[in-house]
């Protein structure tokens, strides 16, 4: 599991900061989560091979969320794309992004379909044989969701000098992968666990950006490996989360020790602030796992 933060700060661009966007890499897929201003230049920066991305999930219809959406997938035309890109988004996205398209006569050359989102309960939004996506319902000034992405247990391993051994034939692989005990010819069972590993240790990543201080999300987010919360604020100014609906890093931390999270990724920052390193001091006052400042550019590896 690889997080590529292409932005994280809060409201608007800047020379030297950007909007919030980032790519998820899990279990063989590459996800864009919300899609500031310049999405598309910092994914050529960091050297993303963007064309991997089928499934982008936008959080809300604020701009620093989503105005950078229209710009990537017209960069996708130009590119000749010919794979399917699904977007993932509050109802209205696919009015904004076809309007654009029909009034710059830009339409795509490849399948671009929308999955519009209206549910105020957790939902599950994409499902494959890897990996399953859920919604995290926030409190935000407009309709808001976080995500949950959570990768699937894969087959198990097989210890082939053990299987080897026992003069077990190719034909019961498969189903000694999916768990299955074996039976040899005089009847003796040979259970699974002795002939094969275990499969990789599965991965979660929470991406909550923008919400109120909710302890609502607690039982969805609960023991993932990695949650981003958003962090607007530094506790000196935190009267301002009620009238902006934000978070300051210490509410963020109280989260993710509610929640008994492994890693804290703090982000969505007030550009009021030059130093972000008092996001995660404040944070360390409640939470007393790994805490992490998200900035522009920044990759996490958190492959187990």
């Amino acid at each position: 599991m690889k997080l590529t933060i292409l932005g994280c700060y809060a409201a608007t661009p800047r020379t030297m900061t950007n909007p919030t966007s980032q790519v998820l890499e899990l279990n063989g897929h590459m996800f864009l989560i919300d899609a500031g201003e310049g999405t598309q230049i910092q994914l050529r920066k960091k050297k993303l091979k963007f064309q991997r991305i089928n499934h982008i999930f936008i959080s809300h219809l604020h701009g620093d969320h989503m105005y950078g959406l229209i710009g990537l997938i017209s960069t996708y035309s130009l590119l000749n794309r010919q794979s399917d890109l699904h977007v993932y988004g509050p109802k209205g996205i696919k009015e904004i992004i076809l309007l654009q398209l029909r009034l710059s006569n830009s339409y795509t050359g490849y399948g671009l379909y929308f999955h519009e989102l209206e549910s105020k309960e957790s939902t599950v939004v994409f499902e494959d044989e890897r990996v399953i996506v859920r919604t995290i319902p926030l409190d935000h000034r407009v309709y808001t969701n976080g995500y949950l992405f959570e990768s699937k247990p894969g087959d198990r391993k097989l210890r082939i000098g053990a299987i080897e051994d026992l003069g077990i034939e190719r034909c019961y692989y498969q189903k000694i992968k999916q768990g299955g005990d074996v039976t040899l010819d005089d009847g003796t069972v040979i259970p699974n666990t002795s002939i094969t590993y275990d499969p990789e240790p599965t991965e979660s990543y929470a991406f909550c950006s923008d919400t109120y201080y909710s302890e609502a999300i607690v039982p969805i987010i609960k023991n993932v490996d990695v949650l981003y919360h958003e962090s607007t604020f530094l506790e000196s100014e935190s009267h301002y989360t009620e009238r902006t609906k934000h978070c300051t890093a210490k509410q963020a931390a109280t989260i993710a020790k509610l929640a008994e999270v492994k890693t804290l990724v703090l982000g969505h920052y007030s550009t009021r602030y030059d130093d972000i390193s008092l996001f995660k001091t404040e944070a360390a006052e409640v939470f007393d796992g790994t805490i992490l400042n998200a900035d522009d550019g920044v990759i996490f590896d958190f492959s187990k």
